[in-house]
């Protein structure tokens, strides 16, 4: 009799990554949408960078924690590999602290020259951003679907939004559906308690996509 082993579902990391690959391209074009001197958008969008460094730094230090070592311990021809991704998460992370410095430097002044330097730092780290998500989504995640049980797969979901403030998950669920697929959709919300769904679209959605409108007033 063959018995069939389940496999963590790999699918949710890729959606979770389509937003950060969403957010690194939308936002230094917000960025540059700012006019000179308009403080009011630079603190309304330095916020919204700011919980895209906080999200990014949360995904990252879980996978540190609770991914890299399991699998280090697992898979012996590909450490290599598995330290690569860690040295990756270094690199991001001293470009988004480029980042973090220019932006409190654009928040006090809105000044073009600020904002532009901004915004190149910003395409910087997304460029460094795309090299790692490529390499994680073609190398590593099979390695995960392979040697990390679904337990612990879970595990890595609920430490990642335990990080996450409870006024917010409504909004990170927006952010994560908005890129879903129908099926993928259908699977994230049915992981969800029943309370939790009927928030979701009763409440959350709609105030998701007035977030939205607001954050991504101006772009093309």
């Amino acid at each position: 009799m063959t018995t069939t082993v389940e496999r963590p579902w790999v699918q949710e990391m890729i959606v979770v990554h389509r937003v950060f690959r969403r957010e690194s391209r939308l936002l230094p074009e917000l960025v540059r949408g700012v006019r000179p001197g308009d403080v009011e958008r630079a603190r309304f969008l330095a916020g919204m960078v700011r919980e895209y460094d906080k999200g990014l730094h949360s995904h990252h230090t879980t996978e540190d924690a609770l991914l890299w070592p399991k699998l280090l311990a697992r898979v012996d021809l590909d450490a290599d590999l598995v330290l690569r991704m860690e040295q990756q998460h270094d690199v991001v992370a001293k470009g988004l602290h480029t980042v973090m410095g220019r932006l409190a430097t654009w928040e006090r002044d809105a000044s073009a020259s600020a904002r532009d330097g901004l915004a190149e730092a910003m395409d910087e780290h997304r460029r460094d951003l795309l090299v790692h998500l490529d390499e994680e989504e073609r190398s590593v995640l099979p390695l995960v679907s392979e040697h990390i049980t679904v337990a612990e797969w879970a595990e890595l979901g609920e430490t990642g939004r335990s990080h996450t403030p409870k006024d917010k998950l409504l909004f990170m669920l927006g952010a994560l559906l908005e890129e879903a697929t129908p099926d993928e959709t259908a699977r994230f919300l049915s992981h969800l308690p029943v309370p939790a769904r009927i928030l979701w679209r009763t409440v959350g959605r709609r105030q998701y996509a007035k977030q939205m409108r607001k954050v991504r007033a101006g772009l093309r």
